[in-house]
């Protein structure tokens, strides 16, 4: 008042309401002058009609900024409201077509796909141990594999979302993907992986998540349907090991009813673990085949494979059979192979020497190993249906036969000396009419070509049979001929 040099000063107060309710102040209403003066009682009556408006004036307004926030509140909550509508509605939508998909018969690449273009990202199943089974999604599903380098890393980060997301029972993030176990009570079938949504709103982590339930239930009723297969399958390959001479054209027709070609030429091995494993490895077995048109049954206290013949030796499908079964069982499984056969005689036949092989592979300590009867050396001579005595000379005695064919030496007759004189060097330089430093000479080359252990009595005996077996199959070269 001071500053504005205020003299004359009239104020009214501003009044809202009446009657009962009482009246309420607002604020008040000044009117000024500079100069000194008294206001009349008609100022007064002006003042205090203006002061009556500008009441109801500012009362108005504060109702209608009132108003105008609750129509903001509103506006806002019926947004949310129709997101939330939106969402149910494709949630439902999504659930409808999922679950159509199942009805229809549809198979889990299929809900994979289904799922990506609802979540519009491309979205990977893996298997329990991290394998990818399918993708689907943009880039016709396909994902660039990650650099030798980094794929240990990758793994290892995805086994680790797998784990929280089993821990949590919800899809979680990692490093820009989205990860869901795919769980069957608290057995881990799989996971699902998420990619090109770094982002996921509520509904649509639902939606990822949901279809992990459906893929676990897939996953499970092909593993029922398979199970239910196996023994079907499992009953023909008992029967076709018991007696495959009772009706050999019967067997063929079940195996085709079965999908199964007999006639065909097919792999057969035969896994065995700890007695307390026995029931487990059934189970390891035909996870192991799951998905595949390969079958197993339990057969006399082992486990029977057959595998249609894709080009891979007995001996590498075997190990290959044992690293993976093990794994499955958590404990170690030997598995023998042979074959290939064809029709029930011979697959029957093959079940037999894969049993010897078997048996050979405990007796030699080789347990949690895989080889086919051919790999065991003179075992195998003895073991095989075949009898392939040129194989086993070749794969004992190929290095020194090859070098002494190229050379025109006497490395096969010196070793042969060599065994036959108790490793006397004096005696075997006799026998081959050299010097004993020719003999010492070809004896290092023979450690050269055949290796270190080379004189090992396993090793020893395995050679001594070759070139007893190359002896009465084939000429030799002359004993004192050509040099070391």
């Amino acid at each position: 008042m001071l500053e504005e040099g205020l003299v004359a000063i009239l104020g009214v107060p501003l009044l809202l309401g009446g009657g009962s309710s009482g009246r309420k102040v607002i604020g008040v209403l000044f009117a000024a002058e500079r100069k000194a003066r008294s206001f009349s009682p008609d100022e007064v009556a002006l003042l205090c009609s203006l002061a009556s408006h500008a009441a109801i004036a500012i009362d108005t307004a504060r109702a209608i900024s009132d108003t105008r926030a609750a129509l903001d509140e509103l506006a806002a909550a019926n947004a949310v409201i129709q997101e939330h509508a939106a969402a149910m509605e494709r949630a439902e939508q999504a659930h409808d077509r999922l679950t159509d998909l199942v009805l229809r018969g549809g198979d889990v690449p299929e809900v994979a796909a289904a799922a990506a273009r609802l979540l519009n990202g491309t979205i990977a199943l893996h298997d329990p141990r991290g394998r990818t089974v399918t993708t689907a999604g943009h880039a016709d599903g396909a994902l660039p594999p990650p650099p030798d380098a980094a794929r240990d890393d990758t793994d290892a980060a995805l086994a680790r979302a797998v784990e929280d997301s089993r821990a949590a029972g919800r899809a979680v993030r990692r490093e820009g993907d989205w990860v869901c176990a795919v769980l069957a009570g608290q057995e881990l079938l799989g996971s699902l992986v998420l990619h090109g949504r770094s982002r996921l709103d509520d509904p649509d982590r639902r939606l990822f998540e949901r279809a992990g339930v459906v893929t676990a239930l897939l996953l499970l009723l092909r593993r029922t349907v398979a199970e239910a297969e196996n023994r079907v399958r499992g009953e023909l390959i008992a029967d076709l090991l018991t007696a495959p001479g009772r009706d050999p054209a019967g067997l063929a027709e079940r195996g085709r009813r079965l999908g199964i070609a007999l006639d065909q030429p097919h792999l057969l091995l035969v896994a065995e673990a700890e007695p307390s494993c026995r029931e487990r490895l059934a189970g390891a077995a035909a996870q192991y085949l799951f998905g595949s048109d390969r079958i197993s049954a339990e057969h006399a206290g082992a486990v029977v494979l057959l595998l249609p013949d894709d080009g891979t030796a007995p001996g590498p499908a075997a190990r290959a059979a044992a690293v993976e079964l093990t794994h499955l069982l958590g404990t170690a499984v030997t598995v023998a192979a042979a074959g290939p056969a064809a029709g029930p005689q011979q697959l029957a036949a093959a079940h037999a020497e894969a049993v010897r092989c078997l048996r050979a592979l405990r007796l030699l300590g080789r347990v949690g190993d895989g080889a086919s009867a051919l790999e065991l050396g003179f075992l195998g001579v003895l073991l095989g249906d075949t009898h392939d005595v040129g194989g086993f000379v070749q794969g004992s005695l190929s290095p020194l036969l090859e070098y002494d064919a190229r050379r025109g030496t006497a490395l096969v007759a010196t070793l042969a000396a060599y065994f036959d004189c108790a490793g006397s060097l004096i005696r075997a330089k006799e026998q081959l009419h050299v010097h004993v430093n020719t003999v010492v000479q070809r004896l290092d080359r023979i450690q050269a070509l055949l290796g270190p252990g080379w004189n090992s009595p396993q090793r020893a005996l395995e050679l001594q049979l070759a070139l007893r077996l190359h002896a009465l199959t084939g000429p030799g070269p002359a004993a004192g001929s050509g040099g070391g």
